[in-house]
């Protein structure tokens, strides 16, 4: 027995808001389709759009502290640049592996999980990397606050003072009105859609790099250059010591980086071509975040003589500097800066994945503003500068997506053989491909819990246990969480699908499966 499919009507008008650019078939069922997650009518994002993306992921002040921390582990500069080099190498390749089949049927994440977990059970990677989403936007939007907290003491000092000398829940209320204004900022960009999103970051990437360069210089000049190191380390180990270092060095950038490594294909759909994505990522990623690093660590370096201490965080860096201009240009570059990253990590992915679950009732935009509301819920500035609260959330949560990592890539590249018949993933049809059983496939819930459970295993004894180990591979253990997860997960679906297929009948109906075989 069959449902019924929806009327092409109902579905646009369905979530109350002006529909996405995609293109709903009258056959789409309403509970699997909007014009948000249907396949896009245009793809024309460019090389420079996708390569954009990455410089707002990466410059950050997140990314900023990452960067410069890894110099300050006792190696030596070339081999943080190795381990950094490697590390990014392995986010572009996981990139382009996870970009493909979205760009090729021009769906969203969460959609494309449908040819793999099924119709109905792609909401638990949806949820699963939605809620990760939401923590992290409030943390983001936090971070910026701090920043825009600077502004308003340096330039009103007398109305901040007052606001900033008791406390409710944990934060000012100077704290709740920075937090409010960029929430509410964010919130403009977003509601506006993608278009203006890609407008945004494609402004933001490089105004952030322009003022990071001039900082860097006014730094090095007050320094003199023969006082910059770039090792920020005191201790130095031999080389058997470092590559352990090296490695978990390593590990840390792919972990950093798994998020939007997870659903870069909610970014994909909408590049014109694969080789566009390829060329993107290559400028994205490893030629820009080695000359991000590099950039981050001769400017910590020159905090030294300039200030007496190391400095890696930049919003206090500009604190330090003795000019009002410093201040408000620094402080307004990285509010941009942690606005960017906050868009395309932490809002687009939660937009989709929400309107995954229902998208009758919920659109893209009203996903986001869940994901926007649920962050302030959590109140993140109590729990951010915690590592309890955030190894017993951020990284269970996290733990979880290299599973997911995995299973997608075995799903699409090893199992499906790179085909998918994009107008099964919107039918609730019983006898479609992706229903499998009652809308679930077996094989990727079961896969799920053998790459999750270790992984999430292996960050709390990293995390409790071997948190204090002199050791750097114990002592980072959680960050070797993602290759787990994924290594397990991937394995774990390509042998259940063999012994008990679900995605099967590969040869039947290839004239209608897109295929990304010779892309």
């Amino acid at each position: 027995m069959t449902d019924t499919a929806p009327a092409h009507h109902d579905v646009l008008e369905s979530a109350g808001h002006p529909g996405g650019d995609g293109l709903v078939k009258p056959e789409y069922d309403d509970r699997l389709a909007n014009t948000d997650l249907a396949p896009l009518k245009k793809q024309t994002w460019s090389s420079y759009n996708i390569f954009a993306f990455w410089m707002s992921d990466v410059h950050s002040v997140g990314g900023y502290v990452t960067a410069g921390a890894l110099f300050s582990l006792g190696i030596a500069a070339w081999q943080v640049l190795v381990a950094l080099v490697v590390g990014i190498g392995i986010v572009m390749v996981f990139c382009n592996l996870v970009a493909k089949p979205s760009q090729i049927t021009g769906v969203p994440y969460p959609v494309i999980n449908r040819a793999v977990f099924g119709v109905r059970g792609a909401n638990i990677p949806a949820i699963i990397r939605g809620c990760i989403a939401i923590a992290w936007y409030g943390v983001q939007t936090y971070l910026a606050a701090t920043s825009l907290m600077i502004i308003f003491l340096k330039f009103a000092p007398g109305f901040s003072a007052a606001l900033n000398g008791t406390t409710f829940l944990g934060l000012s209320p100077l704290g709740y009105l920075c937090y409010a204004i960029l929430w509410v900022a964010q919130a403009a960009v977003f509601w506006r859609g993608m278009e203006a999103i890609k407008k945004f970051i494609d402004f933001a990437g490089p105004a952030v790099y322009v003022v990071m360069i001039a900082l860097c210089v006014y730094l090095v000049s007050k320094a003199g250059i023969g006082n910059i190191s770039l090792n920020l380390s005191s201790d130095r180990l031999s080389l058997a010591a470092s590559i352990p270092v090296m490695i978990a060095a390593t590990a840390a950038v792919v972990s950093y980086f798994s998020g939007p490594m997870l659903n870069f294909g909610d970014f994909s759909r909408y590049a014109r071509s694969f080789k566009a994505v390829r060329k993107g990522n290559w400028l994205g990623l490893p030629l820009n975040f080695l000359f991000f690093s590099i950039l981050t660590v001769v400017t910590a370096s020159a905090t030294v003589p300039v200030f007496g201490e190391m400095i890696t965080d930049p919003i206090e860096t500009v604190q330090r500097i003795d000019s009002a201009f410093a201040i408000l240009l620094g402080g307004l570059t990285f509010v941009i800066a942690t606005v960017g990253i906050n868009i395309v990590a932490n809002f687009i992915s939660p937009a989709f994945d929400f309107s995954n679950v229902n998208p009758k009732r919920i659109s893209w935009r009203m996903g986001g503003m869940i994901a926007a509301v649920g962050s302030v819920l959590l109140t993140p500035w109590n729990w951010y500068n915690s590592d309890e609260g955030i190894l017993f959330t951020l990284g269970i949560l996290g733990a979880l997506i290299g599973p997911l990592f995995g299973i997608l890539i075995s799903g699409y590249y090893v199992v499906s053989k790179q085909r998918v018949w994009v107008d099964d993933m919107y039918s609730m049809d019983t006898t479609k491909r992706y229903w499998f059983r009652n809308g679930y496939n077996p094989n990727a819930v079961a896969s799920v819990l053998i790459g999750g459970v270790p992984a999430i295993v292996l960050v709390l004894v990293g995390g409790v246990v071997w948190a204090d180990s002199s050791s750097a591979i114990l002592s980072h253990a959680g960050d070797f969480s993602w290759f787990v997860g994924c290594g397990l997960g991937l394995v774990a679906f390509t042998l259940l699908e063999r012994a008990n297929p679900r995605i099967a009948h590969l040869d039947r109906d290839l004239e209608v499966a897109t295929s990304g075989v010779g892309q």
